[in-house]
C-alpha cells in the first residue's frame, strides 16, 4: 500500500513535470507543493529523482488510460472527442500552464529508463485509443495509424497552446483529428 504522504509527492512530480519540465522538478519544490514531509523523500524513494520521476509517469500513465478506458463501447468520434476534451479542460482549467509530463521527460531524460517509460506512456495510449477506435467503426488496419496521430496531434495542439496561451491551436488541431476519424469511420460506398 502507498502511504498518502508518498502518494501526494508521485501525483505532485506528475503535476510538476506537466507545468515545469524534469529539469525543474526536483524534490525541494515537489516537498513544496504537496507538504510532504521532507525526511520522507529518500525513505519513499531511495532510488532519488529517477525514481520519483518514473513513478510520477506510471502514475500518469494510469490516470489517462482509466480517461480514454471511459470510451469504450462509444463511437470512434466519441473515443476521440474524449481523448481530446480532457486535454481541453486540462489546457482551460491551467490557463495554459500544465501540459504533458511524458513529454516533459521525452524532450529531457539523460537515462534509458526515464525515455523507455515517457514512450510506454505514448504506446498505452496509442495501443488502447487503437483498439477502442476499432471497435468505434475505424477499419482495423488504419485504427493504429489514426491513433498515432491522435496522440501526436493532441501534444502538438497542447504545445501550441501553451506557447501562445490560446485554445485556439488546440481547437484547430482538435477539429482536423475529429474530422479524419469521422471519415475513417464512414462505410465504404459500394
Amino acid at each position: 500500500m502507498v502511504s498518502d504522504a508518498k502518494a501526494r509527492m508521485i501525483e505532485g512530480a506528475a503535476r510538476l513535470l506537466a507545468e515545469k519540465g524534469l529539469q525543474e522538478t526536483s524534490f525541494s519544490e515537489v516537498v513544496a507543493l504537496t507538504g510532504a514531509p521532507r525526511g520522507s523523500i529518500y525513505h519513499h524513494f531511495p532510488g532519488g529523482k529517477a525514481s520519483l520521476v518514473a513513478q510520477a509517469l506510471d502514475f500518469q500513465r494510469t490516470r489517462s488510460l482509466a480517461v480514454i478506458e471511459s470510451a469504450r463501447g462509444r463511437t470512434a468520434v466519441e473515443v476521440a472527442s474524449t481523448f481530446l476534451e480532457a486535454w481541453r479542460r486540462l489546457l482551460l482549467a491551467s490557463r495554459f500552464t500544465i501540459g504533458c509530463s511524458a513529454v516533459a521527460v521525452a524532450v529531457a531524460a539523460d537515462s534509458d529508463d526515464l525515455l523507455q517509460r515517457s514512450g510506454a506512456v505514448f504506446r498505452g495510449w496509442a495501443d488502447l485509443l487503437a483498439e477502442l477506435l476499432a471497435l468505434g467503426g475505424v477499419p482495423a488496419d488504419a485504427a493504429p495509424a489514426a491513433a498515432a496521430l491522435l496522440v501526436a496531434g493532441s501534444e502538438g495542439g497542447v504545445i501550441l497552446s501553451r506557447a501562445q496561451s490560446s485554445i485556439e491551436p488546440f481547437e484547430a488541431v482538435a477539429g482536423q483529428l475529429i474530422a479524419h476519424v469521422e471519415a475513417l469511420s464512414r462505410p465504404a460506398a459500394d
